[in-house]
């Protein structure tokens, strides 16, 4: 069971917000080879929509306590395979004190002690050895399949309790939902995200009215695997729509406990997550982005303020004293950043036919308090509250600094980082990183992928050497 923690591995990827930067610059078909387009600065206003409210204390506690994830590995199989944790880093007790903190002790449905992952997996990651919630996990490794020892962990649970028992009855449906995501969500890079993807395998699998587990898969769906970057929770307060593309619209509780998908097996478990997620979600309502740790010129930062009012608060809003956010959607022409993300939700494929009503008609939509999926294309211009540490940037985390993001011809290819939390560039305000030639190893970012391109986002060419480490200077206060 050495690979325990990679095969728990975030379910909870469905539970991603909007953040990062979105980017004039088109790609061919495969998103190789940017070439130069011309910019229509082409915008939509997102509506607001009315959104639950609840406790954000009892949220925070059934965040890290709860168990809305209600199938997973054996209680003291988990220790046997990893070892007890000793680290203990949100002070939990009882049985949560000897495991990880993206990992909950839960009761099964059936009784039985469990671990199964929890929403930090994904929403909560070091800077300079510094636990940050809400902060996406862009450590994590989707470079291989989830599931391959599956075999070897179901034959140890098989060995301990026996295929008969209830131990083994509280793992099944984890495990068939891994069977099924995992082959099928490999990126070519670390430090993606495979939300969409998970979604997308786990809705054609489930009835969208019961949410029981059908025999067969309702529909095939492709090998292809678009990444994404995992958002800050934070930011979430000032949003009309989730996700960089902005499909989540209408209620944000509902679309937010798709990541229960991978562990439930009937919508009455759904119906009790999905009301006290009314307090998840008040609890990230009141988080606030962490302080800059390092130095700020003050005097430099005032210069940016007034170049970024001018240059850039017109999609990416006010902070301060007079705060404003416009929600707006930016065009693909307009922005220019790697289209492969958007495009997956605005093609008209049976398989995202299939996705679209399976939310939009089923519980998830067609109920009290239910979400929308609705596609315009283009991705968010998001909010830029805390956006030194959000690094790496773009919707598909593939500039590794904002000295890059302002500067598009500095951009690497294929750059590799250590993925340690103390190795923060704060000169370039991102994440120290090594220029390659070459794809050098899973660790290598490989912008010439499809969905993994670092062009568009050009507004900062126009600066100045001067004036653009002066917004530097600005985006590291806010």
């Amino acid at each position: 069971m050495k690979h325990l923690e990679l095969i728990l591995s975030c379910f909870v990827t469905l539970f991603l917000m909007s953040c990062s930067d979105s980017d004039p610059v088109g790609s061919d078909d495969t998103g190789n080879n940017p070439t130069p387009v011309t910019p229509e600065y082409t915008t939509t206003a997102i509506p607001p929509f009315t959104q639950r409210s609840g406790d954000a204390n009892k949220g925070y506690t059934y965040l890290i306590t709860g168990d809305y994830m209600s199938s997973g590995i054996p209680y003291n199989a988990f220790l046997i395979g990893n070892g007890q944790n000793t680290e203990n880093l949100l002070q939990r007790g009882g049985d949560n004190a000897l495991i990880p903190h993206d990992f909950n002790a839960v009761s099964a449905p059936n009784g039985v002690k469990i671990v199964a992952p929890n929403c930090l997996q994904c929403h909560a990651t070091k800077i300079n050895n510094e636990l940050i919630i809400g902060l996406g996990n862009q450590t994590i490794d989707f470079t291989i399949d989830r599931s391959k020892d599956l075999s070897r962990l179901s034959n140890g649970i098989i060995l301990l309790y026996g295929q008969n028992s209830k131990e083994w009855e509280a793992f099944q449906t984890f495990k068939k939902n891994l069977e099924a995501v995992g082959p099928k969500t490999i990126t070519k890079s670390r430090g993606v995200n495979v939300a969409d993807k998970t979604t997308m395998i786990l809705t054609s699998i489930r009835d969208k009215n019961t949410l029981e587990m059908l025999a067969q898969p309702a529909i095939t769906i492709s090998d292809e695997v678009i990444p994404s970057d995992v958002p800050a929770w934070w930011l979430l307060k000032k949003k009309n729509a989730l996700f960089y593309h902005a499909i989540g619209r209408e209620d944000y509780c509902r679309s937010m406990i798709t990541m229960i998908l991978s562990t439930i097996d009937n919508v009455e478990k759904a119906k009790e997550v999905d009301v006290k997620f009314q307090d998840v979600l008040a609890y990230l309502k009141s988080l606030t982005p962490p302080k800059y740790p390092f130095s700020i010129n003050s005097g430099l930062a005032d210069q940016g303020k007034a170049i970024f009012t001018q240059k850039c608060s017109f999609c990416h809003g006010t902070y301060g004293s007079s705060t404003s956010y416009p929600n707006l959607l930016v065009s693909l022409n307009t922005i220019g950043t790697d289209p492969a993300l958007s495009d997956l939700y605005t093609n008209t494929s049976a398989e995202m036919t299939y996705f679209k009503d399976w939310f939009n008609t089923g519980w998830f939509g067609n109920s009290a308090n239910g979400l929308k999926v609705e596609a315009q294309g283009g991705y968010i211009a998001p909010p830029l509250d805390g956006v030194w540490a959000t690094a790496p940037y773009f919707h598909n985390a593939s500039v590794p600094t904002i000295e890059d993001v302002l500067n598009s011809k500095n951009r690497p290819d294929y750059w590799t980082r250590s993925f340690r939390s103390d190795d923060y560039d704060a000169e370039k305000v991102g994440w120290k990183y090594v220029k390659e030639t070459g794809r050098a190893s899973a660790d290598t970012y490989d912008t010439t992928l499809k969905g993994y391109g670092n062009m568009g986002h050009t507004f900062g060419d126009g600066l100045s050497e001067t004036d653009r480490k002066a917004v530097l200077e600005y985006l590291k206060t806010l």
